[in-house]
């Protein structure tokens, strides 16, 4: 069972392009999935059946939430297709079960006001206020994934042409256009901020941390924490909400689907078009504060 789905895992990864990280949630889920066979007496992948797959469904149902659970089918049945197909098993003991659709929750953002206090924070005297500004103002700018962020390289920016290359899931790349305040900050920043955190070291990255490292994932969602407590906003602030909040403003001041689409690095317009109910929620709630008879 274990040397299958490794297989499958790396097929996840080689021909799928799926991040590491989503690899390693199909890792975690399939890994109890497996251990769950295991107590039943189940050692190997076409042993299992519709009644063994609803069973975990069950066993399972009261300690994971409603998406967690619907994810974890979802693993189970990308998996069985995988093994179908390289017939490792005859059928898909997965494909008949289904949980109830879940609603989609609108994405929260923020408020243009809001976004500019946020931009409005970091200090320009320092080498890491220069780099946080820059920082703030692309991904605003831009709307990349957190990942697409801390993965900037030198070479992805074209500041004379005014756009970056961003890198995405599957590592498909797309133009996105810089604004004018992102390229004066970046301007500033590459050339002070950063020679400043190097130190005389050299890094391909263009966001480096206080040592001259790269900038993690991690160390982007830390200080956008820290500006947004610094900014007064009582939102839980993520890396996701500032690309949330990218996609409403545009879309709100007339950006249309097909454009955004291709900004956010959708493979789908269906998963862009959350977005427009995002601005028809957002109208709704200007319109019941500020109209006399709303």
């Amino acid at each position: 069972m274990n040397q299958l789905l490794d297989r499958f895992l790396d097929h996840l990864l080689a021909e799928r392009g799926l991040s590491l990280n989503t690899a390693a949630a199909y890792r975690r889920d399939l890994a109890d999935f497996r251990d769950f066979l295991h107590r039943l007496g189940v050692t190997r992948w076409p042993e299992v059946g519709v009644s063994e797959v609803r069973a975990y469904l069950h066993a399972v149902d009261a300690r994971l939430a409603p998406r967690s659970k619907v994810r974890r089918l979802s693993a189970i049945r990308s998996l069985f297709k995988y093994l179908a197909r390289i017939r490792a098993v005859a059928e898909n003991p997965a494909a008949p079960l289904r949980f109830q659709k879940l609603p989609k929750d609108l994405p929260q953002v923020l408020s243009t006001s809001e976004v500019e206090t946020l931009l409005a924070q970091p200090r320009l005297d320092q080498p890491l206020g220069e780099r946080d500004k820059a920082l703030l103002e692309v991904f605003y700018a831009t709307g990349l994934r957190v990942s697409e962020l801390a993965g900037l390289e030198l070479t992805h920016l074209h500041l004379r042409a005014g756009y970056l290359l961003a890198r995405g899931k599957g590592e498909k790349e797309r133009l996105v256009p810089l604004g004018d305040y992102a390229l004066e900050a970046l301007d500033r920043y590459l050339a002070s901020g950063r020679p400043r955190l190097l130190k005389n070291q050299r890094s391909a990255r263009v966001f480096v941390n206080h040592r001259g490292g790269s900038l993690s994932r991690q160390g982007i969602w830390k200080l956008i924490k820290q500006y947004a407590v610094r900014a007064g906003i009582q939102k839980n602030l993520t890396p996701h909400m500032l690309r949330h909040s990218f996609a409403t403003h545009l879309l709100e001041n007339g950006a249309d689907l097909r454009t955004l689409q291709s900004l956010l690095g959708h493979a789908d317009v269906s998963t862009t078009q959350i977005y427009t109910h995002v601005a028809r929620s957002r109208l709704r709630e200007i319109h019941r504060k500020y109209h006399p008879r709303a």
